[in-house]
């Protein structure tokens, strides 16, 4: 089946080149530059998203999909560039990506400029909040979705909590969120730390949160909200939070991440996505396929990925035209089944309301990464998600 998806890739890419001869789906991404093994997981997602969604044919409208790779490299200004490219020289219709949420803001201008439909993975709230422009759907959750979800957990009676997470949108929308989820709760949040993204010492940051922790008289919780780079999970347990009566909680993560997890074993938190958790015939065939082509489960991003792909081919489908209005018209409250589950994008903001999951870690020797143990689902209601934009 890999080889059925380069064979029609590659049909698209030699059949394509003239005026309307394909359908053009640009994928702006962080393929290098400390974040690939991300930008991997993306692309195999929007790929089997694709495959998915039309059969194996590649097709939509009887047109082809091209699908057009940019690496962006980390780099706003680049990001930028490059769907300046995709839109104005190569005639993309639909963007998916990028990962970074300082890329994705940087692009927004272009989309709109160009006035073409945007689908970042990132998870800035910003995106599709007080930056929101019409021509941005996020399929992806976002920075609300893990903040909200993580109150959910972490909310008890008599609680302490410092936070931990990276210097840039992600990181400090995430805390804000996560705040505004615990109003009106018995939690007080005592220390808040914002390290910088490149970060490899995170001593000083720990032993801050120790001092504004280890003296409260109640559960006491480091929150630690972190996308990309080194994570700081690895010193924390370095640095024996037990010592204090200090719980660790965080969002789920990559298959990569979660090996450092094993050092938690009853750890629990919120997580976006793990495959053996959504229970339904999507998310079915993505484990079955993956596991056929990669002999691996798909991975933390991959659903994002193939979340996206599944979403532009319902919309093309429905509208029957690559005209952006009416697609923008179509996507506001479609419904569409994807990986987590049915989907649906709000109108107001053009976020994709999905539900989370609570997670406990379970630890087996024979697996190399911890194990994100069934909790139970937050539902959309439950996590209510708030509309940050202005429109």
């Amino acid at each position: 089946m890999r080889k059925l998806i380069l064979f029609a890739a590659t049909v698209c890419f030699t059949s394509s080149f003239a005026d309307d001869d394909s359908i053009k789906i640009a994928l702006v991404y962080e393929k290098t530059g400390g974040w690939e093994s991300y930008a991997t997981q993306v692309l195999r997602g929007v790929e089997l998203g694709f495959e998915y969604a039309t059969n194996g044919t590649w097709e939509v409208l009887d047109k082809p999909i091209e699908l057009i790779e940019k690496d962006n490299q980390l780099q706003p200004d680049l990001s930028r560039a490059l769907l300046e490219e995709a839109f104005g020289d190569e005639g993309a219709i639909f963007a998916i990506g990028p990962i970074s949420s300082s890329n994705a803001l940087a692009m927004l201008p272009v989309a709109e400029e160009y006035e073409r439909i945007m689908m970042p993975i990132a998870t800035a709230h910003s995106i599709t909040g007080d930056k929101f422009i019409p021509y941005v759907f996020r399929s992806m959750r976002n920075s609300d979705h893990d903040a909200i979800s993580s109150a959910v957990v972490v909310n008890s009676p008599d609680t302490y909590v410092a936070t931990l997470t990276q210097d840039y949108a992600f990181g400090r929308d995430g805390v804000e969120a996560f705040k505004r989820a615990l109003q009106g709760s018995n939690v007080q949040i005592v220390a808040e730390e914002y390290a910088p993204t490149d970060t490899t010492d995170f001593t000083s940051f720990i032993q801050r949160m120790f001092d504004a922790l280890k003296d409260q008289p109640g559960r006491k919780v480091i929150w630690v909200h972190w996308g990309g780079g080194r994570s700081p999970i690895p010193s924390l347990q370095d640095m024996n939070p037990e010592r204090h009566d200090i719980e660790i909680s965080t969002g789920g993560n990559s298959l990569a991440v979660l090996e450092g997890y094993k050092r938690f074993p009853g750890m629990e938190g919120a997580i976006y996505y793990y495959y053996d958790l959504p229970d339904n015939d999507v998310n079915d065939w993505l484990v079955a396929k993956h596991f056929d082509l990669y002999d691996s489960p798909p991975d933390y991003f991959t659903a994002g990925g193939m979340d996206a792909a599944i979403a532009i081919v319902q919309a093309l489908k429905t509208a029957g035209t690559t005209d952006t209005d009416n697609l923008i018209e179509v996507m506001e409250n479609m419904e569409f089944d994807a990986p987590k589950g049915r989907m649906k994008f709000r109108s107001e903001d053009h976020q994709a309301l999905q539900p989370m999951y609570h997670y406990r870690v379970k630890v087996d020797p024979d697996v190399k990464w911890a194990i994100p143990e069934l909790v139970r689902e937050i539902s959309i209601e439950e996590i209510n998600l708030p509309i940050r934009n202005n429109k």
